[in-house]
């Protein structure tokens, strides 16, 4: 299993759709945005490789250096299978 977090979606929102956009969209809208590309190019590669799979957004788990930590309310909030 691969857990990957990212941590500068706000920052890559501002790049792509400017500084005053990303200012009015709440930080959870900027995560969910960055990690649903970030989803679609994976399965596509992976995919392209012939690798077999599944994926998933997950709300309520952080990766803190070498520690996981599960909080109240964790859900999938997406899934796709390649």
């Amino acid at each position: 299993m691969i857990v990957l977090q990212i941590s500068n979606s706000s920052e890559v929102v501002a790049s792509k759709v400017g500084r005053f956009l990303e200012r009015l969209t709440p930080d959870a809208m900027d995560n969910s945005a960055v990690e649903d590309q970030v989803i679609k190019k994976l399965i596509e590669n992976l995919a392209a490789e012939g690798l077999k799979g599944e994926i998933a957004s997950i709300t309520g788990l952080d990766l803190d250096g070498e520690d996981i930590t599960m909080h109240e309310g964790l859900k999938v909030r997406r899934h796709s299978s390649f």
